[in-house]
């Protein structure tokens, strides 16, 4: 089928076929206090280290932190997307939480195929995220993509 007979062909994002190992992607975003305040409030973490600026600048981060798994909603967005994109299927995720991330940070989303699994049509990638050079996020997802055939 072509775009001009499935129009829903347009959403689509990369086949199985079309990734290989070291196909990478990327996403960034600067987090704000109101991404912090929104987050709480959809996901009902409310833990003060994210919201009450006394409560977290007496706890070892010496000050509010964004929700780790905030910042790794960004491998997400890759994911879901860009690289695979449109039409992939999370199946499994790992993640290891390095360092804060704090309202005025720019994080970066890498995540880079590692491995192709033919069978399957799964892939695996390697998923971190940056604040500058730090390392602030280390993990790895197995994605299942859509074949061609």
């Amino acid at each position: 089928m072509d775009h001009a007979t499935n129009p829903l062909e347009d959403l689509h994002g990369f086949y199985f076929e079309d990734l290989s190992v070291g196909t990478t992607d990327r996403f960034a975003k600067t987090i704000s206090e109101a991404d912090i305040q929104t987050f709480a409030e959809v996901s009902g973490d409310v833990n003060p280290v994210h919201l009450n600026p006394a409560f977290a600048e007496a706890t070892m981060f010496k000050g509010c932190i964004a929700h780790g798994i905030l910042t790794a909603s960004f491998i997400s967005t890759v994911i879901g997307t860009r690289m695979p994109g449109p039409g992939c299927i999370y199946v499994a995720q790992n993640l290891k939480f390095k360092a804060p991330v704090r309202a005025g940070d720019r994080v970066e989303a890498v995540c880079t195929i590692t491995k192709r699994h033919e069978k399957k049509k799964f892939v695996e990638i390697q998923t971190q995220c940056f604040v500058g050079d730090k390392m602030v996020v280390d993990g790895h997802a197995t994605i299942m993509v859509p074949s061609r055939g």
